[in-house]
C-alpha cells in the first residue's frame, strides 16, 4: 500500500473547536492571553496596594450647588404615560418583539441603555420613574400621609423583586413576547404602586427592584448629583467617589447585591457550550426555553448560592487572616462596581444589535416611513458581528468592562477593609476577585449556543 502524502491528512475530516455564531470571531482572538493579562493585573494591583498603602483617593469635587428647579412631578408624569403608552402598544401592537416598541424600549432602552447612561451622569431612572407623581398624586387626594410599616423591611421587598426578575428573564418561557411582557409589567406596576400609596413615596428606595438598581450602579459614575433640602449640588470625582461616601449596606442591600452579581453571571453561562452540554441539550439544536426552565431555575439559585457562599467565605477568611476589619457592610460596597461593569460586558452586543430595531421603531414607529427622530430610512444590519476587526473592539470594550470593574473594586476593598490590617488579610479576596476577573472573561469569549 503506498503511504498518502502528509498534505492529504489535512484534506480529511476531523473535529475542530469552533463557533458557527456571530460572536465566533472572538474565538479566533487570543482570549487565553487577555484572560491571563487582566487576572495578573487584578492580583498585582491587590498585592501592591496592599503592601505599599499606596492608593487613589477617590475624592467628590464640588461643581455647583443652587435651587433644586428640575419638575420632578412633571418628569415623573411623562415616564408614567410613556409606561401607559408602552403597555398599551405591548398588548394591542405587533407581536413581533422587533417590531414592538414595548419589548424594545423595555429591554433595550430601560434595562440597557438607561443603566450605561446612569454608570456615567448619575441616577436617570429617578426623574422618569413611572410610580412618584402616581404615587405623590393619590396620596394627596386620599389625604393619607401614614405608612403600614414597610420600611421595615428594608431592602427584601426589591431582593424579592429582582430575584422574580432575573427568573423572568433567564428562565421563564416568553420575556420577549410584548404582549406577556406588558401584562406582566402592569401586574408589577399596580402591585408597586399600591404598596407604596400605602407606606409613602420614599418606600421606592428601598422597595422597588428597578429603583434600587440604578440607585446602586449610578453610585459609580464620574457625575453625579445630590438633592437635599430644596438644594442640588453637582458633584465630579473618580468613578468610587460616591461608594466612599456610603454609609455600610445592611444585609438586605447586600442580598439585592448578591442576586443582581449570581443572575448576571449565570445569564451569561446558560447561553455557553459548557452549560448547554452540562444538562444535555446540542447546543446547535437547541430544543427551546420551555425544555431547559427546570434545569435553568436549579442552575440560577445555584449560581447565587455559590455567589453567596463565595462573598461570605472569602470576607469570613480574610478576616480572621488580617486580624479584624473586613466587615461585610463596608466591604460588600466594593461590589457595586463588579455588578455594574458586568451589565456593559453582558449587553453590550444587545445593545448595537437590538438597539438599532429600537431606534427604528421610535423613528416610525407606526411603519408609515415617518422620521420622528429626524432619522432617514436605513437598513438593520449585523453583518459587523462577522468582522475581525469590529468584534476585536466589541472584546475590547467587554475586557476593559470587566477589568476595569475588578481593579476598582479591588482599590476600593482595600480603602473599605479597614486600617492597620495585616497584608495577608487581602489575599483571599484577592483570590477571589481574580478568579471572578477569569469567569467573567471566560463568559465573554467561550462559545454561545444560544
Amino acid at each position: 500500500m503506498k503511504r498518502l502524502p502528509a498534505a492529504a491528512f489535512a484534506l480529511m475530516p476531523g473535529s475542530a473547536l469552533a463557533c458557527a455564531l456571530p460572536p465566533s470571531v472572538i474565538l479566533t482572538l487570543p482570549t487565553g492571553h487577555y484572560i491571563t493579562g487582566a487576572a495578573l493585573t487584578v492580583a498585582l494591583t491587590a498585592t501592591l496596594g496592599a503592601l505599599t498603602h499606596r492608593l487613589p483617593q477617590l475624592q467628590a469635587h464640588l461643581l455647583h450647588r443652587g435651587p433644586d428647579r428640575w419638575p420632578l412631578m412633571l418628569s415623573s408624569c411623562l415616564g408614567f404615560l410613556a409606561f401607559a403608552v408602552l403597555v398599551g402598544v405591548g398588548v394591542f401592537g405587533a407581536n413581533d418583539p422587533l417590531h414592538n416598541l414595548m419589548t424594545l424600549v423595555f429591554w433595550t432602552g430601560v434595562w440597557i441603555a438607561l443603566p450605561f447612561g446612569s454608570m456615567v451622569l448619575g441616577n436617570l431612572w429617578r426623574p422618569v420613574s413611572p410610580w412618584t407623581a402616581p404615587v405623590r398624586s393619590l396620596r394627596t387626594a386620599l389625604g393619607w400621609q401614614g405608612s403600614i410599616g414597610l420600611s421595615r423591611l428594608g431592602h427584601w421587598p426589591a431582593a424579592l423583586g429582582m430575584a422574580g426578575f432575573s427568573w423572568f428573564q433567564i428562565v421563564s418561557l416568553a420575556p420577549d413576547d410584548p404582549g406577556h411582557l406588558a401584562r406582566v409589567a402592569l401586574a408589577y406596576w399596580a402591585v408597586i404602586l399600591v404598596l407604596a400609596v400605602a407606606e409613602g413615596e420614599d418606600w421606592l428606595e428601598k422597595g422597588e427592584f428597578l429603583t434600587v438598581f440604578f440607585a446602586m450602579i449610578s453610585r459609580i459614575a464620574p457625575f453625579w448629583r445630590e438633592r437635599s433640602g430644596g438644594q442640588v449640588a453637582t458633584y465630579a470625582g473618580w468613578p468610587g467617589a460616591q461608594v466612599m461616601r456610603m454609609p455600610p449596606l445592611d444585609l438586605s442591600q447586600m442580598a439585592f447585591i448578591t442576586l443582581t452579581l449570581g443572575a448576571l453571571s449565570f445569564e451569561g453561562l446558560a447561553e455557553t457550550f459548557w452549560w448547554l452540554g452540562l444538562i444535555g441539550e446540542n447546543p446547535l439544536e437547541f430544543t427551546g426555553r420551555s425544555a431547559v426552565m427546570g434545569v435553568n431555575t436549579a442552575g440560577l439559585l445555584a449560581a447565587w448560592a455559590v455567589t453567596a457562599l463565595g462573598l461570605w467565605g472569602g470576607l469570613r477568611l480574610s478576616r480572621w487572616l488580617a486580624g479584624g476589619g473586613f466587615d461585610a457592610g463596608p466591604v460588600m460596597l466594593s461590589f457595586l462596581a463588579i455588578a455594574a461593569g458586568y451589565h456593559v460586558a453582558h449587553f453590550f452586543v444587545t445593545l448595537i444589535t437590538t438597539g438599532q430595531y429600537t431606534l427604528w421603531a421610535l423613528n416610525d414607529p407606526l411603519f408609515r416611513g415617518d422620521e420622528f427622530l429626524g432619522l432617514p430610512p436605513f437598513f438593520i444590519s449585523f453583518g459587523f458581528l462577522t468582522d475581525p476587526f469590529f468584534m476585536r473592539g466589541v472584546y475590547a470594550v467587554q475586557f476593559a468592562a470587566i477589568l476595569g470593574a475588578h481593579l476598582l473594586a479591588v482599590v476600593l476593598t482595600l480603602k473599605l477593609a479597614g486600617p492597620g490590617l495585616r497584608a495577608r488579610g487581602h489575599l483571599p479576596m484577592t483570590l477571589l476577585m481574580t478568579g471572578y476577573t477569569i469567569f467573567g472573561l471566560w463568559l465573554m469569549s467561550t462559545a454561545r449556543g444560544v
